[in-house]
């Protein structure tokens, strides 16, 4: 006889870091019975992303979160790579036209306290040993002898993903650099700039404050390699960070140091099953340009509002698939592009050390590479394949739109809303129309309609149907009523 599972719900979650309780809290927050699955007994303190970038903030402020986490850290409009060069995302086309330095551990709090608070299960303590897939859904084993049973599960546990491993999906690639230094600190003189970062014959390092009185140090020493967790000295991160730059900002006390070597690798396929990769259990790079983590969150977002339709039973299989076709070529850009700026850092090879005399000289002024990388690294840039002859906006991210006339409130919003990104704290789709749509009342349960704020700008005709994840799934200019049945119909499923 089979055993009854200890516990079962809609969607199993391994693993409680950034993207996995995003995931959960868009979950729950629609109405999907979610637990989370997370190996640690307690959370960390320890982190090593810094950087949320202005798309992460966005998926944030759709979630009612972004100003509260900005007050935690500092806003910079300029992205320092080494030197002198850097990337300006003071131009963004965005609410953010920065990166926020703050501790990952920030981050996690306020997710953490949105997933609980709309009934996300967090068990902690729980290390998965076994998975087991059928055709109706998944069950997952802990060392605690308990089961637990879910329509769906996905993997967000890291880059030594278990789950991924008792799928047997391959990971593969190579170790771009090792012997990283880790470490936290104290410094009696803070560094002039909010994160300090410099590269030489000596080698590269990265200073951040945490905004407690603690710094996190990041350094590869050129010359000396040490193996992974061997934990380095006070003196030994002085004379490193005063070799690459200039300056030990008298670094004298140190409560954890640890190496780590940094890899390059992306699954292959993000599903199995009724199993999903996401977060570093998919793709793993360089810390060059804080992508990480930012990256995580962006397949969660992705992720998120598909599984919910189907639990609900509103999509179809295929409409799971395109987590795979839309996230997977992301995480193979921010590996090329993280990988690059790492090389250009680390520079061993005389034309790269060339190539990177030759930016630093020109202080970053190169304006069409510059503001496509800072559209590339920020997020901002990403767009989603679209079915051809498709209208042109279809697969783009939808800047925060000017709204009126929505024709009801919104769950968890102001009455009305008058941004995009406050519409979709619904969770829901947003249809803009400056027209009444009587076609589109049968969905009313699945999606918030509105009216762009200018009727005369340059969607007075065009009818977008916005994804929850702030994407374009369907547009068309002055759409018949049936043709608006059948987009909604595709995306939405039929209507109850």
């Amino acid at each position: 006889m089979a055993v009854k599972p200890t516990t079962e719900t809609d969607v199993l979650i391994v693993g409680a870091g950034p993207t996995g309780l995003l995931l959960a809290g868009d979950l729950a927050a629609s109405g999907v019975g979610v637990t989370v699955l997370e190996k640690r007994a307690a959370g960390s303190d320890l982190t090593r992303a810094f950087a949320v970038h202005a798309r992460s903030l966005e998926l944030l402020d759709a979630r009612g979160l972004a100003e509260e986490l900005i007050a935690t850290g500092r806003p910079l409009a300029e992205l320092r790579m080494f030197d002198r060069f850097g990337i300006d995302l003071g131009s963004l086309p965005t609410r953010f036209p920065f990166v926020l330095i703050t501790p990952q551990y920030n981050v996690e709090r306020l997710l953490l306290e949105r997933a609980e608070e709309a009934g996300a299960t967090v068990l902690r303590g729980a290390e998965v040993t076994g998975l087991h897939q059928d055709a109706e859904g998944v069950t997952v084993e802990t060392r605690d002898g308990r089961s637990h049973r879910a329509a769906y599960a996905v993997a967000t546990d890291g880059v030594h993903s278990t789950v991924r491993d008792l799928l047997g999906i391959p990971f593969p690639g190579e170790s771009v650099v090792d012997s990283v230094v880790l470490a936290d600190v104290r410094l009696e003189r803070e560094p002039a700039q909010a994160v300090t970062v410099g590269a030489n014959q000596a080698g590269f390092a990265f200073v951040a404050p945490f905004g407690d009185g603690w710094f996190r140090v990041i350094a590869w020493d050129r010359e000396e390699r040490h193996p992974d967790g061997t934990a380095p000295t006070a003196e030994q991160l002085t004379a490193l960070l005063g070799a690459i730059l200039g300056e030990d900002y008298g670094l004298r006390e140190v409560r954890w140091s640890s190496t780590f070597h940094s890899d390059e690798r992306q699954a292959p396929n993000y599903r199995s099953g009724r199993v999903f990769l996401a977060g570093d259990a998919a793709h793993c790079h360089s810390p060059a340009g804080g992508q990480g983590m930012n990256t995580g969150l962006q397949d969660a977002a992705n992720l998120s509002w598909k599984l919910a339709a189907a639990v609900r039973g509103h999509a179809t299989d295929a409409l799971l698939d395109t987590y795979q076709t839309e996230r997977h070529p992301v995480g193979r850009t921010v590996l090329r592009t993280s990988g690059a700026l790492i090389r250009l850092a680390l520079a061993e090879s005389a034309p790269t050390r060339a190539l990177r005399g030759a930016l630093t000289a020109l202080g970053g002024h190169l304006d069409p590479v510059t503001e496509r990388g800072a559209k590339l690294v920020s997020g901002i840039g990403i767009s989603y394949p679209a079915p051809k002859d498709a209208h042109p906006q279809v697969g783009k991210r939808v800047p925060d739109l000017r709204l009126t006339a929505l024709s009801k409130p919104v769950e968890g919003a102001p009455a009305a809303p008058e941004r995009l990104y406050e519409a979709l704290r619904a969770g829901k789709f947003v249809l803009v129309s400056n027209d009444e749509l009587a076609a589109a009342e049968p969905w009313a349960d699945r999606m918030v309609s509105a009216a762009p704020a200018d009727p005369h700008g340059k969607l007075r005709d065009t009818v977008l149907l916005i994804r929850p994840d702030g994407y374009v799934a369907w547009a068309s200019v002055d759409p018949g009523q049936g043709e608006l049945r059948a987009a909604l119909t595709d995306w939405l499923g039929t209507p109850a």
